[in-house]
């Protein structure tokens, strides 16, 4: 069975700082191109925070530009959000959605099972 699991979610004051994990388990090879999603209350969708390709080039949503760092451990097939000055309006649900190459050679798209972030005061 192929998962992504998160973790590193939680409560933290404004101004604070968490770093989530999302690592490919099961038969998963490798991490291809991952992005990371986040939906907030009241929302239906899921909106872009972060994205890094295979090559490790990085693109971000503009709210996050300078306060979220999107990187990636091969070696542990996983992908880190690093989230520094962090505000309520940060609280959501955190997606990892990833391309994972698996061992049978295969290719497919899966997403995790959501983090929560809630950022209060």
């Amino acid at each position: 069975q192929v998962q992504l699991v998160e973790s590193g979610g939680g409560l933290v004051q404004p101004g604070g700082s968490l770093r989530l994990s999302c690592t490919g388990s099961g038969n998963t090879f490798s991490i291809d191109g991952a992005s990371w999603y986040r939906q907030v209350p009241g929302k239906q969708q899921r909106e872009p925070v972060a994205t890094i390709t295979s090559g490790g080039s990085t693109n971000y949503a503009t709210s996050e530009k300078g306060r979220f760092t999107i990187s990636r451990d091969n070696a542990k097939n996983t992908v880190y959000l690093q989230m520094n000055s962090l505000k309520p309006e940060d609280t959501a649900v955190y997606y990892c959605c990833a391309v994972l190459n698996l061992l049978d050679r295969s290719q497919g798209t899966y997403w995790g099972q959501g983090t929560q972030v809630t950022v209060s005061s």
